[in-house]
């Protein structure tokens, strides 16, 4: 019996290896979960990076709008920030939170990259999203005039995805 004590390590490794290896071919990388679609935006209030008290998410969006979930730490989020400047210049109304992120590193990121957000609150803990599921930066939530998650985009915007998410916003009007 002590004997085959060494390989219980072993055992048990190889028995994880293989659990692992199962779920990582049998896992789509592709399928984001959208819980939100469909349901209003969370009731979440968050302060401005311009100081302002903490207001309610919902108050801060005017008709069908984009969320955009971003940090100034996020590569991602440097790369898609064109595709966001080009929207806001086709007057499409964007709300910024700031994901666990300084304010000041937020303020320095905006004034290199440009603002394309109509407001911008600051999730410094990161709750609101965890209310919106986000499980990583960046994510943008496209949000009806019923204040209605009809659709959500992860990772960085492509101009194609921009031309999209236009579209379809328009289509809200």
């Amino acid at each position: 019996m002590k004997r085959w004590l060494p390989l219980i390590p072993l055992v048990v490794l190889v028995a994880l290896g293989v659990l692992f290896a199962g779920y990582a071919l049998h896992h789509d990388p592709k399928v984001n979960p959208d819980a939100l679609v469909g349901q209003p935006v969370p009731t979440v209030s968050l302060p401005g990076l311009d100081g302002a008290p903490a207001r309610p998410l919902r108050a801060a969006l005017q008709g069908p709008a984009l969320i955009n979930v971003f940090a100034s730490w996020c590569a991602p989020c440097a790369i898609e920030h064109p595709e966001l400047m080009a929207l806001q210049a086709q007057g499409v109304s964007i709300v910024g939170i700031a994901y666990k992120d300084d304010p000041a590193a937020t303020r320095a990121f905006l004034s290199r990259l440009g603002d394309p957000f109509q407001t911008v609150l600051v999730d410094r803990l990161g709750d609101a999203g965890v209310e919106f599921g986000v499980s990583g930066v960046p994510e943008t939530f496209l949000v009806g005039a019923d204040g209605v998650i009809f659709a959500k985009h992860t990772g960085p915007m492509t101009a194609a995805d921009a031309a999209e998410i236009a579209a379809r916003l328009k289509a809200q009007r």
